[in-house]
């Protein structure tokens, strides 16, 4: 049979998506419930679903190191979790758009923002934090971007994006990855 391994192989990706964006999804609704949570609760159930993260990572890269078929698709995953974790994405549905590989989507978000920061539907400040987060995940997945959304970039960056800049650049060498999501991983648990 010239499939084997193929069904599993695409069970196992889709088992991955599904947990992905389970944590994804549990993230963005902690935010939308932020303000309905004392800080204790919001806290902890923050750190429970980083840890949740930290563990799915810590699987990615047990599955990456013994089946090389699938590095180049879980890369996207690993690089939004490292998102996650270290923080340099705040925006759980940006990290989900970002790991599925929709640039599209990622496109579409940013011109309904252009539009809510017009009509005054989106506060200036959330709205410059999100363009950085879409405009860094474009570019990450080869997109090319304008001459002023480089701009942009270079003129709002802060250290967080510029860090998650730097070491996923360096795919080649996904321990990187791996020890920067450690060190965010055990900073969220202090």
């Amino acid at each position: 049979m010239a499939s084997r391994g193929t069904t599993e192989t695409s069970k196992l990706r889709q088992n991955l998506e599904e947990q992905l964006d389970r944590l994804m999804q549990q993230l963005q609704d902690l935010e939308e419930c932020r303000e309905e949570l004392d800080a204790d609760e919001y806290e902890e159930t923050k750190k429970e679903t980083l840890e949740q993260l930290s563990e799915f990572n810590d699987s990615l890269k047990k599955i990456m190191s013994g089946d090389m078929t699938l590095v180049d698709e879980l890369s996207g995953m690993q690089l939004a979790i490292q998102a996650a974790i270290s923080q340099a994405f705040k925006t759980p549905e940006v990290i989900r758009m970002f790991a599925k590989k929709q640039p599209r989507q990622l496109r579409t978000r940013l011109a309904e923002m252009d539009r809510d920061l017009m009509v005054g539907k989106l506060p200036r400040d959330l709205y410059t934090q999100q363009k950085l987060e879409i405009l860094t995940a474009l570019r990450k997945l080869g997109e090319k971007l304008t001459g002023d959304d480089e701009m942009f970039l270079s003129t709002n960056a802060g250290t967080a994006l510029s860090q998650f800049e730097r070491v996923s650049t360096d795919l080649g060498s996904g321990d990187k990855v791996f020890a920067l999501a450690s060190v965010e991983v055990e900073k969220a648990k202090q």
